[in-house]
Protein backbone atom coordinates (compact mmCIF):
# COMPACT_ATOMS: atom_id res chain seq x y z
CA UNK A 1 0.00 0.00 0.00
CA UNK A 2 1.11 3.54 -0.80
CA UNK A 3 -0.06 7.03 0.16
CA UNK A 4 -1.10 8.93 -2.96
CA UNK A 5 -2.13 12.56 -2.80
CA UNK A 6 -3.96 12.91 -6.06
CA UNK A 7 -7.04 14.03 -7.93
CA UNK A 8 -9.17 11.96 -10.28
CA UNK A 9 -12.43 11.85 -12.17
CA UNK A 10 -14.51 8.74 -12.93
CA UNK A 11 -17.33 8.89 -15.46
CA UNK A 12 -19.92 6.94 -17.45
CA UNK A 13 -21.03 7.63 -21.01
CA UNK A 14 -24.30 5.74 -21.34
CA UNK A 15 -24.65 6.37 -25.08
CA UNK A 16 -21.21 4.91 -25.78
CA UNK A 17 -21.48 2.15 -23.16
CA UNK A 18 -18.18 3.33 -21.69
CA UNK A 19 -16.61 4.00 -18.30
CA UNK A 20 -13.37 5.85 -17.68
CA UNK A 21 -10.94 7.28 -15.14
CA UNK A 22 -8.40 10.08 -15.43
CA UNK A 23 -5.92 10.79 -12.64
CA UNK A 24 -2.81 12.83 -11.82
CA UNK A 25 -0.43 12.99 -8.86
CA UNK A 26 3.04 14.03 -7.63
CA UNK A 27 4.26 10.43 -7.38
CA UNK A 28 5.38 8.07 -10.21
CA UNK A 29 3.26 5.51 -12.06
CA UNK A 30 -0.19 6.55 -10.85
CA UNK A 31 -1.77 4.57 -13.70
CA UNK A 32 -0.54 1.34 -12.12
CA UNK A 33 -2.42 2.00 -8.88
CA UNK A 34 -5.50 4.23 -9.05
CA UNK A 35 -7.75 3.54 -12.10
CA UNK A 36 -9.91 0.45 -12.55
CA UNK A 37 -12.57 0.05 -15.28
CA UNK A 38 -14.74 -2.52 -16.97
CA UNK A 39 -17.90 -2.45 -19.07
CA UNK A 40 -19.83 -2.40 -15.77
CA UNK A 41 -18.19 0.57 -14.04
CA UNK A 42 -15.17 2.61 -13.03
CA UNK A 43 -13.36 2.98 -9.70
CA UNK A 44 -10.47 5.12 -8.41
CA UNK A 45 -8.67 4.12 -5.21
CA UNK A 46 -6.32 6.73 -3.76
CA UNK A 47 -4.94 8.41 -0.59
CA UNK A 48 -3.71 5.22 1.16
CA UNK A 49 -4.09 3.16 -1.99
CA UNK A 50 -5.42 -0.38 -1.79
CA UNK A 51 -5.55 -1.87 -5.27
CA UNK A 52 -7.56 -4.82 -3.94
CA UNK A 53 -10.49 -2.44 -3.46
CA UNK A 54 -10.26 -1.57 -7.13
CA UNK A 55 -9.92 -5.15 -8.32
CA UNK A 56 -12.57 -6.58 -6.01
CA UNK A 57 -14.87 -3.65 -6.60
CA UNK A 58 -14.79 -4.12 -10.37
CA UNK A 59 -15.34 -7.87 -9.95
CA UNK A 60 -18.47 -7.16 -7.91
CA UNK A 61 -19.74 -4.64 -10.47
CA UNK A 62 -19.21 -7.23 -13.20
CA UNK A 63 -21.47 -9.54 -11.20
CA UNK A 64 -24.22 -6.92 -11.13
CA UNK A 65 -23.68 -5.63 -7.59
CA UNK A 66 -24.49 -1.87 -7.35
CA UNK A 67 -21.48 0.34 -6.78
CA UNK A 68 -22.70 1.66 -3.43
CA UNK A 69 -23.21 -1.85 -2.14
CA UNK A 70 -19.91 -3.11 -3.55
CA UNK A 71 -17.64 -0.34 -2.31
CA UNK A 72 -19.60 0.16 0.90
CA UNK A 73 -19.07 -3.50 1.82
CA UNK A 74 -15.36 -3.43 0.93
CA UNK A 75 -14.81 -0.32 3.04
CA UNK A 76 -16.81 -1.71 5.95
CA UNK A 77 -14.27 -4.55 6.15
CA UNK A 78 -11.29 -2.20 5.72
CA UNK A 79 -9.45 -1.32 8.93
CA UNK A 80 -7.74 1.58 7.13
CA UNK A 81 -10.89 3.13 5.65
CA UNK A 82 -10.25 6.43 7.49
CA UNK A 83 -7.13 6.98 5.37
CA UNK A 84 -8.64 5.76 2.10
CA UNK A 85 -10.27 7.76 -0.66
CA UNK A 86 -12.38 5.71 -3.05
CA UNK A 87 -14.93 6.78 -5.62
CA UNK A 88 -16.59 5.53 -8.76
CA UNK A 89 -19.68 5.03 -10.90
CA UNK A 90 -21.76 2.27 -12.42
CA UNK A 91 -24.57 2.61 -14.96
CA UNK A 92 -27.07 3.76 -12.33
CA UNK A 93 -25.26 5.61 -9.55
CA UNK A 94 -22.05 7.01 -8.10
CA UNK A 95 -20.21 6.46 -4.80
CA UNK A 96 -17.64 8.57 -2.96
CA UNK A 97 -15.70 8.03 0.26
CA UNK A 98 -13.09 10.38 1.73
CA UNK A 99 -11.74 9.05 5.02
CA UNK A 100 -11.49 11.41 7.98
CA UNK A 101 -7.73 10.84 8.12
CA UNK A 102 -6.98 11.82 4.50
CA UNK A 103 -4.50 14.68 4.09
CA UNK A 104 -6.10 18.10 3.44
CA UNK A 105 -7.22 19.58 1.29
CA UNK A 106 -9.33 16.53 0.64
CA UNK A 107 -12.88 16.02 -0.57
CA UNK A 108 -15.16 14.78 -3.31
CA UNK A 109 -18.14 15.67 -5.49
CA UNK A 110 -20.75 13.50 -7.18
CA UNK A 111 -22.66 14.38 -10.33
CA UNK A 112 -24.94 12.74 -12.85
CA UNK A 113 -22.85 9.84 -14.15
CA UNK A 114 -19.53 11.01 -12.71
CA UNK A 115 -17.56 11.50 -9.51
CA UNK A 116 -14.49 13.56 -8.64
CA UNK A 117 -12.18 13.26 -5.63
CA UNK A 118 -8.84 14.52 -4.43
CA UNK A 119 -6.56 14.69 -1.42
CA UNK A 120 -3.37 16.58 -0.59
CA UNK A 121 -4.54 19.27 -3.02
CA UNK A 122 -3.86 22.99 -3.17
CA UNK A 123 -7.51 23.56 -2.26
CA UNK A 124 -11.16 22.80 -3.05
CA UNK A 125 -10.93 24.74 -6.29
CA UNK A 126 -9.13 21.78 -7.87
CA UNK A 127 -12.15 19.50 -7.52
CA UNK A 128 -14.55 22.29 -8.48
CA UNK A 129 -12.57 22.95 -11.67
CA UNK A 130 -12.64 19.26 -12.61
CA UNK A 131 -16.42 19.15 -12.12
CA UNK A 132 -17.01 22.30 -14.17
CA UNK A 133 -14.77 21.17 -17.02
CA UNK A 134 -16.30 17.72 -17.16
CA UNK A 135 -19.84 19.12 -17.29
CA UNK A 136 -18.85 21.57 -20.03
CA UNK A 137 -17.17 18.87 -22.12
CA UNK A 138 -20.22 16.62 -21.73
CA UNK A 139 -22.52 19.45 -22.80
CA UNK A 140 -20.35 19.81 -25.90
CA UNK A 141 -20.84 16.07 -26.55
CA UNK A 142 -17.12 15.31 -26.48
CA UNK A 143 -16.03 11.67 -26.55
CA UNK A 144 -15.60 10.26 -23.03
CA UNK A 145 -11.80 10.10 -23.08
CA UNK A 146 -11.62 13.72 -24.26
CA UNK A 147 -14.04 14.80 -21.50
CA UNK A 148 -11.89 13.11 -18.88
CA UNK A 149 -8.67 14.64 -20.18
CA UNK A 150 -10.19 18.13 -20.35
CA UNK A 151 -11.38 17.73 -16.76
CA UNK A 152 -7.93 16.57 -15.64
CA UNK A 153 -6.30 19.54 -17.37
CA UNK A 154 -8.67 21.90 -15.56
CA UNK A 155 -7.80 20.36 -12.20
CA UNK A 156 -4.09 20.73 -12.88
CA UNK A 157 -4.55 24.34 -14.00
CA UNK A 158 -6.39 25.01 -10.73
CA UNK A 159 -3.41 23.82 -8.67
CA UNK A 160 -3.60 20.03 -8.55
CA UNK A 161 -1.47 18.13 -6.03
CA UNK A 162 0.11 20.63 -3.63
CA UNK A 163 3.44 18.76 -3.75
CA UNK A 164 3.83 19.18 -7.51
CA UNK A 165 3.50 16.96 -10.61
CA UNK A 166 4.94 13.63 -11.71
CA UNK A 167 2.50 11.16 -13.33
CA UNK A 168 -0.92 10.95 -14.95
CA UNK A 169 -3.12 8.33 -16.60
CA UNK A 170 -6.26 7.83 -18.66
CA UNK A 171 -8.14 4.52 -18.77
CA UNK A 172 -11.44 3.82 -20.56
CA UNK A 173 -13.44 0.63 -21.13
CA UNK A 174 -16.12 0.73 -23.80
CA UNK A 175 -17.90 -1.12 -26.56
CA UNK A 176 -15.84 0.79 -29.15
CA UNK A 177 -12.25 0.76 -27.82
CA UNK A 178 -9.47 2.96 -29.14
CA UNK A 179 -5.72 3.09 -28.58
CA UNK A 180 -6.06 6.44 -26.81
CA UNK A 181 -8.28 4.83 -24.16
CA UNK A 182 -5.31 3.39 -22.26
CA UNK A 183 -2.50 5.89 -21.77
CA UNK A 184 0.03 6.49 -18.98
CA UNK A 185 2.71 9.04 -18.21
CA UNK A 186 4.72 7.48 -15.39
CA UNK A 187 7.36 10.17 -14.80
CA UNK A 188 7.41 13.63 -16.35
CA UNK A 189 7.89 17.25 -15.21
CA UNK A 190 4.44 18.13 -16.62
CA UNK A 191 2.55 14.82 -16.82
CA UNK A 192 -0.91 16.11 -17.69
CA UNK A 193 0.48 18.14 -20.58
CA UNK A 194 2.46 15.10 -21.70
CA UNK A 195 -0.67 12.96 -21.45
CA UNK A 196 -2.41 15.44 -23.77
CA UNK A 197 0.49 15.29 -26.25
CA UNK A 198 0.39 11.49 -26.35
CA UNK A 199 -3.40 11.46 -26.52
CA UNK A 200 -3.48 13.78 -29.54
CA UNK A 201 -0.74 11.75 -31.22
CA UNK A 202 -2.63 8.46 -30.76
CA UNK A 203 -5.91 10.03 -31.94
CA UNK A 204 -4.15 11.04 -35.15
CA UNK A 205 -2.67 7.56 -35.46
CA UNK A 206 -6.17 6.05 -35.16
CA UNK A 207 -7.39 8.29 -37.95
CA UNK A 208 -4.44 7.18 -40.10
CA UNK A 209 -5.25 3.51 -39.46
CA UNK A 210 -8.87 4.09 -40.43
CA UNK A 211 -7.84 5.80 -43.66
CA UNK A 212 -5.45 2.99 -44.57
CA UNK A 213 -7.36 -0.07 -43.36
CA UNK A 214 -10.97 1.08 -43.04
CA UNK A 215 -13.36 0.74 -40.07
CA UNK A 216 -12.70 -2.99 -39.66
CA UNK A 217 -8.96 -2.44 -39.56
CA UNK A 218 -9.43 0.27 -36.96
CA UNK A 219 -11.53 -2.10 -34.88
CA UNK A 220 -8.86 -4.81 -35.04
CA UNK A 221 -6.06 -2.40 -34.13
CA UNK A 222 -8.06 -0.90 -31.24
CA UNK A 223 -8.43 -3.91 -28.97
CA UNK A 224 -6.74 -2.24 -26.00
CA UNK A 225 -6.55 -3.92 -22.61
CA UNK A 226 -8.03 -2.44 -19.44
Amino acid sequence: MLDLGTFSVVAHDAAAGAFGVAVATARPAVGALVPFVSLAGGIATQARVNTEIGRRGIALLDQGVPIGTALGALLADDADRDIRQVHGVDSAASFCHTGSGCVPWCGHREGDGFSVAGNMLTGPRVVEAVVEAYRQARAEERELSERLLLALEAGQAAGGDKRGKQSAALLVAGRDPRGYHNLRVDDHPDPVAELRRIYDLVVQHALKIEREYGPEGLRLFSRVKY
